[in-house]
């Protein structure tokens, strides 16, 4: 009996670019990708994407589902939480709220969406006696306050604001506050950088006379974070419009 014919290989450098592209393939939003889906987003032929496709699911990165269509699988979420765990949040949020609060004379904040709420995750307080009582791990409802805008704009529509989301007397008939989304590697919302202090002081023109360096400050933040803008996304203009 004649011996099987070898699978032809796919090795080195090639292979892993290979699998990287049917990897990345994926895109926010998608539940499962056909084939046809993965052929046309790769460029790959069908046996090329078939055979990674078959390498994927023995590492545990893709299922393969009872109607043909493949999803990302389970190895894929504890890569994810590795890479939450060393990314430590925190110490790219900090500094950027020092700065923010330094430079606005406000308090500056870094909301997350949590449910139907959003939580204040990190804070540094105004140096004024007249400011907002909030601490970390409060929540507020999404309404229409700055914050809980950002919090739910789509991406497409948060990446190119011109100017922040401004909101007064919205959760606090006696509180103002801006904000903007913030976006990871894989254009992703991590939360939402806010400026908040009383109406009386934070006004839509005062919010306006440090615009300029708050966007500065969540471009920086996003850079920081691994967000790299397509050129031929709103990305790069009307963020970069405010430099």
């Amino acid at each position: 009996m004649a011996n099987a014919r070898p699978r032809p290989a796919v090795n080195g450098v090639a292979s892993a670019d290979r699998v990287l592209t049917v990897l990345t393939a994926f895109r926010i939003g998608d539940t499962a990708l056909s084939l046809v889906d993965l052929v046309e987003r790769t460029g790959l032929i069908k046996s090329t994407v078939m055979r990674l496709m078959v390498s994927l699911e023995n590492h545990g990165l893709i299922n393969r589902m009872a109607d043909g269509r493949y999803q990302l699988a389970s190895e894929v979420m504890r890569l994810n939480a590795v890479y939450q765990e060393a990314l430590d949040l925190e110490r790219h949020v900090m500094p950027r709220l020092q700065y923010l609060s330094e430079q606005s004379g406000e308090t500056a904040s870094f909301y997350v969406r949590h449910g139907a709420y959003r939580m204040c995750q990190y804070r540094v307080n105004s140096f004024h006696s007249l400011r907002l009582n909030l601490q970390p791990g409060d929540m507020r409802p999404m309404d229409e306050a700055a914050g809980a805008q950002a919090l739910r704009a789509p991406f497409q529509v948060g990446i190119a604001l011109a100017k922040p989301y401004y909101s007064r007397g919205a959760t606090d008939p006696h509180a103002a506050s801006m904000a903007l989304p913030i976006y990871g590697a894989q254009q992703e919302l991590m939360g939402a950088l806010v400026i908040s202090g009383p109406a009386s002081r934070l006004t839509e023109e005062a919010a306006d006379s440090i615009r300029a360096i708050f966007f500065d400050t969540a471009r920086d933040l996003m850079r920081s974070l691994g967000f790299k803008p397509a050129d031929s996304t709103p990305a790069s203009n009307e963020l970069e419009a405010v430099k």
